[in-house]
């Protein structure tokens, strides 16, 4: 019975569970890894007489959560943008550097002109750092190919990873990212010319796991998003967008009546948007890189989302141009000065409630029948992770059952 059985003992684990107080905390607690499930989670002194004969691994009193999900990156693209970075600090606006043939399309270029390896190549070195931070599943988009054959590269790069890294990757295809140079003036024939056909695409080619748009006066109008959404509903696929990053368009509105798993950024966010929010079931993921790097003012409504009971999930936006943000650790820190988020919101921004952003299921919380994806943490209380600047306490990290 107890075979394939390991138990991990002197610990305490942050469950994120919604029973058992902050953090969904047990101290003293043992975790029965069953190959590459949890068989048990719970006190020490409850583990059942079953697992008697198992072997046992000490812990040394140190902290376990689930595995980190950063539920929102852009990893795979070509080049960067420092350029552009320095211009903003000496003025520009991000509205104007888009405007000026900058931001998402300078991208495009050079993603346009990278290989599939290089991409890949590019792409692992920002996995690694992730890895390293006890990250076990993330989400990638596409969006700086806007055209179909780089659409779909983007995408198989990204199903790649997991050929490559421990690590499970969620795609998402973003086609509605923005008007490639050659569409100009033409946003609606891009979209039912090039974005939508893509999409129909990299769907036959299973490389889809759902679809994003941006809703945004330098992008797309909330009707050509909703077209998008349309195809996405007819082929079976859930949908998330960015919205009210920079206006309030009634993006996140939109994306609740499609049922979206999320909407994304949100600072411009109003009570409606939030109520619509909370009655669908969509998750607000707070993007406080994009903030900072942008150097905004306008905050996303967290006290509205507390009262409507939103889950807010908390991810790097990791991007060559917004949030060259590498570091959900760091990220953490940042939802909390920034925002005011607590450290528990914080957290449960980068476990549960990052899983319910990406439809993951079976993941984001200690609890027997989920994977054994978990992070094992130099420090005695959760708190901690937020708290700490420029710190990686990563002991090891638990994937598929084994380190």
């Amino acid at each position: 019975m107890t075979k394939n059985i390991k138990i991990f003992v002197d610990l305490n684990a942050a469950t994120m569970g919604d029973s058992g107080g902050a953090y969904g905390l047990i101290e003293d607690a043992a975790i029965v890894v069953d190959g590459g499930m949890i068989g048990w989670v719970g006190p020490k002194a409850d583990l059942p007489a079953r697992f008697a004969d198992a072997p046992r691994t000490s812990l040394g009193g140190r902290l376990v959560t689930p595995g980190l999900i950063d539920c929102h990156t852009h990893i795979v693209h070509g080049g960067d943008r420092a350029v552009e970075f320095e211009m903003r600090l000496n003025g520009a606006s991000y509205e104007e550097v888009a405007r000026a043939g900058g931001g998402i399309v300078s991208t495009v270029k050079a993603t346009r002109g990278a290989t599939e390896n290089e991409l890949l190549e590019d792409a692992l070195r920002r996995v690694d750092v992730m890895i390293a931070e006890g990250v076990t599943s993330i989400e990638v988009k596409s969006g700086y190919g806007l055209d179909e054959e780089t659409e779909l590269r983007m995408l198989r790069v990204a199903r790649s990873i997991m050929a490559n890294r421990r690590i499970r990757v969620k795609t998402t295809f973003l086609g509605a990212h923005a008007t490639p140079a050659e569409f100009h003036g033409r946003d609606d024939a891009y979209i039912d010319d090039v974005c939508i056909p893509a999409l129909r695409a990299a769907h036959a080619e299973g490389l889809v796991d759902a679809v994003d748009g941006f809703c945004e006066g330098i992008a797309f109008q909330p009707d050509q998003i909703a077209r998008v959404f349309d195809v996405a509903q007819e082929l079976g696929l859930p949908v998330k967008l960015h919205a009210e990053q920079l206006s309030n368009l009634g993006g996140a509105k939109l994306a609740a009546a499609y049922g979206a798993l999320s909407a994304d950024h949100i600072e411009y966010l109003n009570e409606e948007g939030v109520k619509a929010m909370a009655k669908a079931g969509t998750v607000a993921v707070i993007l406080p890189g994009a903030f900072y790097t942008l150097r905004e003012t306008q905050s996303p409504p967290i006290d509205l989302l507390r009262k409507h009971g939103v889950p807010m999930a908390l991810a790097t936006d990791i991007n060559p141009g917004s949030s060259p943000l590498n570091s959900l650790l760091l990220t953490l820190n940042m939802g909390c000065t920034l925002f005011r988020m607590t450290p528990e919101e914080a957290l449960r921004g980068a476990t549960c409630n990052a899983a319910r952003a990406l439809g993951l299921t079976d993941t984001g919380t200690l609890a027997a029948g989920l994977r054994a994806e978990m992070a094992v943490w130099d420090v005695k209380h959760p708190a901690e992770l937020a708290y700490r600047i420029g710190f990686n306490p990563l002991h090891s990290r638990i994937f598929g059952g084994t380190s």
